[in-house]
């Protein structure tokens, strides 16, 4: 009988592990599909009559995409114990400053030539551009320190500095809202989605979804849920 159990503690384990490397490989290449396919589009000449303006649309929206769901893995496992993803968020996060680094160089380079004064100009003048100066920049040092070296000699200040993510999204979206225009629908549900990660995350609502989850696997596997 131990054998047989060893046998499948082992099968779970490596289950486990297969799912893991396949929600990796499925993550790493949705993120790299928007590059693809822009390069793609850039090649064939596909880009429309404006390729800049297109070319900051397409990083700059996988950029808050990326965010967000960095954002929403913790609010995921705590809605759906989903703890699989956990080791996503840090890809996500990675992946969603790659694209803003792509918005941001082609904003200095593609779009205004690289002038210092030009540059300096349009972050003072034009409010959407300051702000989305301001995420870039808050976004630096979690780049930077989105590695468990930085983790463990930061040590609790790592998690207080990691908090920036909640200024850094909100100010991209305001950035996004003031880009577009409010020309699409795509700005409210992405606000949407940021809203409802948010409050998962508070503390009542927080604990009465991890009561229901808790709830939910005890009747799932045939056992009676505490009554405490």
């Amino acid at each position: 009988m131990a054998p047989r159990v060893e046998t499948m503690t082992k099968t779970r384990k490596l289950d486990r592990k297969s799912t893991q490397q396949l929600m990796r490989l499925g993550a790493h290449m949705a993120a790299l599909y928007p590059l693809a396919l822009l390069i793609w589009d850039y090649y064939q000449a596909n880009l429309g009559a404006d390729p800049v303006r297109e070319i900051l649309l397409r990083t700059g929206e996988p950029a808050l995409v990326f965010l967000i769901l960095s954002l929403a893995v913790t609010p995921l496992t705590i809605l759906f114990g989903w703890k699989q993803l956990h080791p996503l968020r840090r890809t996500f996060g990675l992946y969603g400053f790659m694209y803003v680094a792509l918005h941001f160089t082609t904003f200095i380079w593609l779009d205004y030539g690289l002038n210092l004064q030009f540059i300096w100009d349009g972050v003072v003048e034009q409010n959407f551009v300051l702000v989305g100066f301001a995420a870039f920049l808050l976004l630096l040092p979690l780049a930077m320190t989105s590695n468990k070296w930085s983790q463990r000699r930061l040590g609790k200040r790592w998690k207080t500095l990691h908090k920036l993510v909640y200024v850094i999204i909100l100010l991209a979206l305001i950035h996004f809202w003031w880009l577009v225009k409010n020309v699409y629908y795509m700005p409210f549900f992405y606000s949407a989605v940021v809203t409802l990660a948010l409050l998962v995350r508070w503390q009542p609502v927080k604990q009465k979804a991890l009561r229901f989850q808790r709830r939910f696997r005890n009747r799932k596997s045939g056992r009676s849920a505490p009554t405490s």
